[in-house]
């Protein structure tokens, strides 16, 4: 089969290679892969990718041979799936905790947009308690990621304040029930109950001084590479006795198949609108990933298997 593995340079970033076909463990299915998207953040394990790293964690498409111990989908169920790896492929084997059946409504592109960005933005939201009623601040907004957050957050109740770079990119956080959209978190009117941060260098403290008294900052990313340094005295500032707590979405007790079927049934209700920023041929993998780099993609980007 075909297979996308890393080149080992940035702008090239992968080469597509014939490689065996996966022999999925007993709990395990095989998907032919539809569709796939792709995350900011692969592009930087692949600066320097591992010995045998093969990348792709988002995938939506046919399951072709069923868990051999009878858990999860069918043959022929279309599904999407949050392997660990593999995913930019012809065929994958996914374990039947991460897989989610779809129904036909439900296009294998949109479906791909949902793995890691929606499971990202469901658990987070989950860590952050009840939002409904409560004032949070979302930095880097204008990805995957902070389009589900905005979405979900503003839909249970919450005030929510999206960091952007740019007004375009804005626009639709708005349509999507944010409350109100900045371009700078100097701009951001606090105090906030909630901050969502996940740029890191020197945003991480600012964002922290917008937070109210014994409120809550959850940590979930370093778009910007930079590390940060906090001062233990800015906390006396305004964020007195605040909660700075780190997150990972791989850290909760639900399978990946309960969160990806709540992600999918949304969808299906027109509750949760994955945003396509770019949807193009596998072929043209290697230029999306640099696009997605660059930053010049809002919302999610997906390749087409053909």
């Amino acid at each position: 089969m075909k297979a996308l593995t890393p080149s080992g340079g940035i702008g090239s970033w992968v080469v597509p290679e014939e490689v065996p076909q996966p022999r999925p463990r007993p709990d395990e299915a095989l998907v032919k892969v539809e569709a796939f998207a792709v995350n900011r953040g692969e592009t930087f394990l692949l600066e320097r990718p591992r010995a045998g790293h093969r990348p792709g964690k988002d995938v939506a498409g046919l399951v072709v041979q069923a868990a051999a111990d009878g858990s999860g989908p069918a043959v022929c169920t279309r599904v999407v799936g949050h392997p660990m790896g593999g995913g930019w492929a012809e065929y994958v084997a996914v374990p039947t905790s991460a897989l989610a059946p779809l129904p036909e409504s439900i296009a294998a592109t949109v479906a791909a947009a949902l793995p890691l960005a929606g499971l990202t933005a469901l658990r987070l939201l989950r860590t952050a308690g009840p939002v409904a009623g409560r004032r949070l601040l979302l930095t880097g907004a204008s990805g995957g990621v902070g389009h589900y957050v905005t979405e979900l957050a503003a839909a249970a109740g919450a005030e929510v304040t999206a960091v952007t770079r740019s007004p375009e990119r804005g626009r639709r956080l708005v349509e999507l029930g944010a409350a109100a959209v900045v371009h700078d978190v100097g701009d951001a009117v606090g105090p906030y109950d909630v901050v969502l941060e996940s740029t890191g260098g020197t945003e991480l403290p600012r964002a922290l001084a917008e937070l109210r008294r014994r409120g809550l900052l959850i940590w979930f990313g370093q778009a910007s590479r930079t590390p940060v340094t906090l001062d233990f005295f800015d906390f006396f500032a305004g964020p007195e006795s605040a909660t700075l707590r780190h997150f990972h979405y791989m850290d909760s007790d639900t399978p990946f198949a309960a969160d990806l079927g709540t992600l999918v049934r949304l969808v299906a209700e027109g509750r949760l609108n994955p945003e396509l920023g770019l949807v193009a041929d596998w072929s043209e993998t290697a230029a999306v990933l640099t696009d997605l780099r660059e930053r010049r993609v809002r919302g999610k980007a997906v390749l087409t298997v053909s």
